[in-house]
């Protein structure tokens, strides 16, 4: 028989001890795709006495997860997490003594992808992260190889189940956002610290890396413009349905004549689109590209089997000697396409405002909405409250960002208006 694929895995946590399980219960079907065993040989975690589910038995343990780039291990696995730290410094070092490394750490490859692609690019290596975005969906492989003849115009998804669980809890049952979180994390889908998530964050490294492959440009984490969702109320959601929406947390990414835009916020989506069917903890990402046309795949975008079910896919790939670039392209190929502002985007906004209502209020919100060339296409207003506080909601036409910001500065400022502008942009699917 050919030799095992050795692997040291560093980081026994979720997706570590699926991925063991993983290795042991579909041990036929990864070898006959393999085309020889894969094996774990090595391991590091911070506590041994743990249970996973799995023997441990016999491997190699190191405590210092660095010291597993010096392993006979044929692979290195790096499960850690975070831009910094020991999985950087574990990356760093096995990609310095000229190891495959397979990694599920979006942050590091967002905030270190150029840094470890020309590493691994000098070394004759592969550094796979299939597991790094969307869990078990194979959206790195359709992108960097599966559409590879196509030039891809825009790429955008869903990228975090949590905020798409709580978006879609606040939709069914007319809950606000606190309540959900407060339920999220009590039932595992949010940490106890949840700003990662629920600021987009997560979403924006995936982005990041979404958006290099698709382009074929250098990852840029500090040019994706970043919104998370703690300012959307019940209300905003209420309306978004009245109007024909839904609200869902997108990453996009698109190229313009411009160059690249990479933003994540709240959008509202269409109801009919594909997109905004995608509810729950379910991830979606969409590709667009000159020949294929529109690709969406959607999946569980986290979790031990899916996320294991990624790292496994690279090491198959390494068992049987298929690497690809890291971005697509040798670094010499890759563009310096320029990033493109949030102020330069064209698009058409939901804004809701909580007003006095009084005579002339609308009056005055249009004219500074007019003084910055922006054009209605609808409003609603429920009843009349006179001298009480209502909500009124205006759609507006497409509109460039830097003017509605003016506008918005100016809208806030009025003393009939008594909370801050609640905005939206709208998305046409």
């Amino acid at each position: 028989m050919t030799r095992p694929l050795s692997v040291a895995v560093a980081g026994l946590g979720t997706v570590g001890g699926g991925l063991l399980r993983l290795l042991r219960d579909n041990a036929d079907v990864v070898t006959a795709r393999a085309g020889r065993p894969i094996a774990v040989t090595a391991v590091s975690a911070r506590d041994r006495s743990r249970d996973r589910g799995v023997p441990l038995t016999g491997l190699r343990w190191y405590d210092d997860p660095v010291a597993l780039a010096a392993d006979e291990a044929d692979v290195v696995v790096e499960l850690i997490g975070g831009s910094e730290g020991p999985g950087r410094a574990l990356v760093q070092a096995a990609l310095a003594a000229g190891k495959p490394v397979v990694t599920a750490n979006k942050a590091l490859l967002a905030v270190h992808g150029a840094e470890l692609a020309a590493a691994a690019e000098r070394a004759g290596v592969p550094l796979a992260f299939e597991a790094a975005v969307a869990g078990g969906i194979p959206v790195i492989k359709a992108l960097r190889e599966g559409l590879a003849g196509n030039r891809i115009t825009r790429v955008a998804g869903i990228l975090n189940g949590t905020c798409n669980y709580i978006l879609t809890v606040m939709r069914e049952r007319g809950r606000e956002f606190a309540e959900v979180l407060a339920e999220a994390q009590k039932l595992g889908y949010a940490e106890s610290d949840p700003a990662f998530d629920i600021d987009g964050i997560d979403a924006a490294h995936k982005l990041a890396i979404l958006a290099a492959l698709a382009f074929g440009r250098p990852v840029a984490f500090d040019a994706v413009h970043v919104e998370g969702i703690r300012h959307v109320s019940a209300l905003d959601i209420g309306f978004a349905t009245e109007l024909g929406y839904r609200i869902k947390l997108l990453g996009i990414a698109r190229r313009t004549e411009a160059g690249i835009e990479a933003r994540v916020h709240p959008c509202m989506v269409p109801q009919a689109a594909p997109i905004a069917r995608v509810d729950g903890v379910f991830n979606a990402v969409v590709a667009e590209g000159d020949f294929v046309g529109r690709v969406m795949l959607e999946g569980r975008g986290a979790g031990a089997g899916p996320t294991a079910s990624a790292v496994v896919a690279d090491l198959i790939d390494i068992a049987r000697g298929r690497s690809t670039p890291v971005w697509g392209a040798a670094s010499g190929a890759l563009t310096d396409a320029p990033s493109v502002p949030i102020a330069a985007h064209v698009g058409a906004y939901y804004l809701r405002l909580m007003v006095v209502d009084r005579p002339g209020v609308i009056a005055d919100v249009t004219a500074e909405l007019r003084d910055q060339g922006i054009s209605l296409e609808s409003m609603l207003q429920r009843g009349r409250s006179p001298g009480e506080v209502v909500p009124v909601v205006l759609v507006t036409h497409e509109t460039r960002e830097a003017a509605m910001r003016a506008a918005l500065a100016r809208i806030g400022a009025l003393d009939a208006v008594l909370e801050d502008p609640a905005v939206i942009r709208i998305e046409p699917a």
